[in-house]
């Protein structure tokens, strides 16, 4: 007589292998879940609660408030075969969690390769190469139009240039303010895994989300050196005169920003159908690392 056994299968994600278990189909809910976030590319905490809340009543599902992760969990047990997972991140603008649809099969830029030119595929990677080398994450427009005059593949004019970045800007890969460029959450998210393997020691984690930080503050105490994001920040020193950094107690000698009004209203319900997330940037000018060799 035939034996069923059970055997769990493994996730990979960064190197590291999970436990799944088997879990059940997808239902008409998940089903209209996936295709709003596969539609917005990205989408926020608040947004999709929304959502998991709008689909489960469309569709006559049982709805539990707090149970989003695991309603996520038996979407992603189902596009595991096709190398896609719905995966979590926090922006560096607001501090606030969003969700994207994440290709783990294309773990860098070729994942763009569909929509750009080469040409414009390297002109991301050098917009990419400056914010990384940046003290607070951001790339000036005129870095990037010098770069887009050094291409190898096709050199770009300026309004050709300009043209991809607002491409960029409009695809949610990057955002704009002020002639200022910074990765966006969705790129953020999407490219993680790419640039700990090119950009290696230049990337580093918020002491206190433990999230990549770009758009960040240093400790200035050059053996601590730590990085938090600017939301961190205001969260972390809300209310105290007399800041000193979490690692070495050093002074905090950075002006504290306030909180935003996006993350005070954390707690406040948006409409229940998922509109694409919006792109907060901050309004600094870049300082130049020194160059990777």
């Amino acid at each position: 007589m035939l034996s069923l056994v059970y055997r769990p299968k493994l996730w990979a994600e960064n190197g590291l292998f999970y436990r799944v278990k088997m879990s059940r189909p997808m239902g008409d809910s998940h089903k209209r879940f996936l295709q709003t976030l596969m539609s917005n590319g990205i989408i926020s905490s608040l947004q999709a609660k929304a959502l998991h809340r709008h689909c489960c009543e469309t569709h006559g599902a049982h709805y539990l408030p707090d149970r989003l992760d695991e309603f996520i969990d038996v979407i992603n047990a189902q596009l595991q075969p096709m190398f896609m997972h719905i995966r979590k991140g926090i922006s560096e603008e607001d501090g606030l969690q969003y969700y994207a649809l994440v290709n783990m099969a294309e773990t860098d830029i070729t994942r763009m390769s569909s929509d750009y030119a080469d040409n414009e595929l390297e002109l991301f990677r050098k917009t990419m190469d400056l914010i990384v080398d940046s003290e607070n994450g951001t790339a000036s427009s005129t870095d990037i139009l010098n770069c887009a005059d050094s291409l190898q593949s096709k050199k770009l004019k300026k309004k050709e240039t300009e043209h991809v970045l607002n491409k960029f800007v409009q695809d949610k890969w990057l955002n704009e303010k002020q002639g200022e460029y910074t990765l966006s959450t969705r790129c953020i998210i999407e490219m993680e895994q790419y640039m700990r393997m090119i950009y290696q020691d230049l990337i580093k984690m918020c002491y206190v989300c433990h999230n990549v930080a770009f758009q960040s503050q240093i400790c200035e105490n050059t053996t601590c050196g730590i990085k938090m994001h600017l939301p961190c920040v205001a969260r972390y020193f809300k209310g105290r005169s007399d800041p000193h950094c979490p690692s070495c107690n050093d002074f905090w000698t950075h002006e504290i920003p306030e909180i935003q009004q996006s993350q005070s209203q954390g707690s406040q319900s948006q409409s229940s159908s998922a509109v694409p997330a919006h792109n907060p940037t901050p309004s600094t000018s870049s300082t130049r690392r020194s160059r990777r060799s």
